[in-house]
């Protein structure tokens, strides 16, 4: 793998405080506005913040998913609750936590520790976690499929 990857993202104000975010290699266009927790924000459309804190959960996953498989964990699901904090720290807003929750089912009890390994690896590699200032708090859960 090389050692230096670039991703392209444009963005294109549409009106208000909406804008639309695509990326010429990829299919969807995503609305992003201004959170309805400030001035003229909007409700139920994604939002920085939200894209944010999906950066998080997701790299989670797809390093999850690289380890687990690199690993030959056998699991059924995984599935990831991300919580984001925004908060005004040192007079300027900021992310200044991302609580991941992410629920793993395995076929077997004998693979629990295996897992918890996995999972521990996982959120240490992420890159992205490794690239922000949040604070990461990490809260996994690991079900037997026969108990779900």
């Amino acid at each position: 793998m090389a050692n230096e990857h670039h991703y392209e993202v444009n963005l294109h104000w549409k009106q208000d405080r909406k804008g639309e975010v695509s990326s010429p290699v990829l299919n969807d266009k995503i609305e992003v506005v201004t959170p309805p927790e400030f001035p003229k924000g909007i409700e139920g459309v994604w939002s920085p913040e939200h894209l944010f804190t999906a950066a998080v959960s997701s790299c989670l996953m797809t390093t999850f998913l690289a380890v687990a498989e690199n690993s030959k964990l056998d699991f059924v699901s995984f599935d990831c609750k991300a919580n984001g904090k925004l908060e005004m720290v040192e007079g300027k807003y900021m992310m200044s936590e991302v609580e991941l929750l992410p629920k793993l089912v395995i076929k077997k009890e004998e693979d629990r520790e295996r897992a918890e390994r996995i999972l521990t690896k996982s959120e240490a590699a992420c890159l992205i976690s490794n690239s922000i200032k949040s604070k990461i708090v990490f809260k996994p859960e690991i079900v037997v499929f026969a108990t779900v």
